[in-house]
């Protein structure tokens, strides 16, 4: 509307075959133009905005690569002469304004990602929903439902609770169901004449929706040595992710589970032998390795997870298991270790503080040159004076922010000469 063209919108998902974007040879029976061109048909100009849905899920086989034909109609210095199969004339593309929509950037091509002017679009904080939720969904659903506004209608806090108690996304899918489900038990109320006029309460949402599915419980769960905090990112938003360390009487293996992928797994072997080369300088017995074997778990073991940003986590949680100190309750984590102690920046910042803003977490540790993703972030998330952000370089900074002391207030993290222990 605001750029006064028609709107057209295909779907890519599951296409593989290239003659949908090129079109049949008329010689072939029932021969058709490509979706390109049957789109700029449908749509009756040369010019419209043109939505291209799920170009992450296009498929190939033997009847060609539809995204290598994609990159045609996408080259702006190629697309003023597209060349349709059907057609078999050259076609003006360049007046079109594609946008195309994905769930991940990887399975998209290089070569055609390289075509894109890629948007990130992070996942809404819960004010964000609340809003959207009493402008938007509410009004709908009560539409959808047969009621009138009078007859239904929620407070703020019952809204807050199915966000945080009922879903766990990074949009507003689930949400909607659940104010579909309560707005469907209220109809039933008012269809049996036992409801005249609802104010949906917090309390009530048990009534409509069962028992809360999700809890904020990061301080109840760090409650002895050996457990720590991290921050993942996930197609649909960040996570937080509880790592688990124990030790039994064994001789030196490392046990990993939870489902994790090779980088992960390497980032707990890196975080064991940084922690047995300084074993010294974090009091921690020598020969721990020759006593024990330590298993490392994450749970939530059916979600495969990788990556190496975990890494800073593991060593957290393995350090915090041999010393016997407890890891800080309201700190979560992320960044990448090296073998010499150093932190390495990591990606999905601003996905990654979303969801610890979403857990409650009050305090986040990031590498330090990770410092200038914070302009990405919400300014509504900056703003909350109750979150604070630790930048780190070494992990014996690390070590100092995340543990506590051992026992009594006084006690101090041993310092960590880190150049003493590489030079001998």
């Amino acid at each position: 509307s605001a750029l006064g063209r028609k709107f057209v919108r295909i779907s890519l998902g599951g296409v593989h075959d290239e003659a949908e974007i090129r079109g049949h040879r008329r010689t072939y029976i029932g021969a058709l133009p490509g979706r390109i061109i049957l789109a700029l048909k449908k749509a009756g100009s040369n010019n419209p905005v043109f939505m291209m849905d799920e170009v992450d899920k296009l498929g190939s086989d033997f009847r060609g690569d539809p995204s290598s034909a994609l990159l045609e109609v996408l080259d702006p210095e190629q697309n003023y002469s597209f060349s349709d199969h059907y057609l078999e004339i050259s076609f003006d593309l360049s007046k079109v304004m594609f946008i195309a929509t994905a769930n991940m950037n990887e399975p998209i091509p290089p070569p055609l990602r390289d075509r894109m002017e890629i948007i990130e679009i992070p996942s809404y904080i819960e004010d964000e929903k609340l809003h959207i939720a009493k402008s938007f969904l509410v009004p709908k659903q009560i539409g959808e439902h047969g009621l009138k506004r009078e007859q239904l209608e929620f407070e703020d806090d019952a809204i807050r609770g199915m966000i945080s108690g009922y879903t766990r996304e990074a949009g507003v899918r689930n949400l909607e169901r659940q104010i579909a489900t309560v707005s469907r038990g209220v109809a039933r109320g008012v269809a049996v004449g036992t409801l005249q006029e609802t104010v949906v309460k917090k309390d009530d949402l048990v009534t409509y929706l069962g028992q809360q599915k999700f809890f904020s419980d990061v301080a109840e769960r760090i409650n002895r040595p050996g457990i720590a905090v991290g921050l993942a990112w996930t197609p649909v938003g960040g996570d937080i992710l509880f790592i688990e360390a124990t030790k039994m009487e064994g001789d030196g293996k490392l046990i990993l589970t939870g489902q994790l992928g090779e980088i992960m797994k390497e980032s707990a072997q890196a975080a064991l032998s940084f922690i047995a080369s300084n074993a010294k300088a974090l009091g921690i017995p020598e020969d721990f390795r020759k006593k024990s074997d330590i298993h490392v778990h994450v749970p939530a073991g059916a979600v495969p997870k990788d990556g190496p940003s975990a890494g800073v986590t593991m060593l957290t949680a393995l350090t915090s298991l041999l010393t016997g100190r407890l890891v800080r309750n309201d700190l979560a984590m992320t960044g990448e270790i090296t073998l010499r102690g150093a932190v390495l920046p990591i990606g999905g910042v601003k996905e990654k503080v979303l969801a610890a803003h979403r857990a409650g977490i009050k305090a986040v540790l990031l590498p330090e040159r990770n410092k200038l993703d914070l302009d990405e972030i919400p300014k509504s998330v900056l703003a909350d004076d109750t979150m604070k952000f630790h930048f780190v370089k070494e992990m014996s900074e690390v070590l100092e922010i995340a543990l506590l002391p051992k026992a009594g207030p006084k006690e101090a993290m041993p310092e960590l000469d880190l150049g003493a222990v590489t030079n001998n």
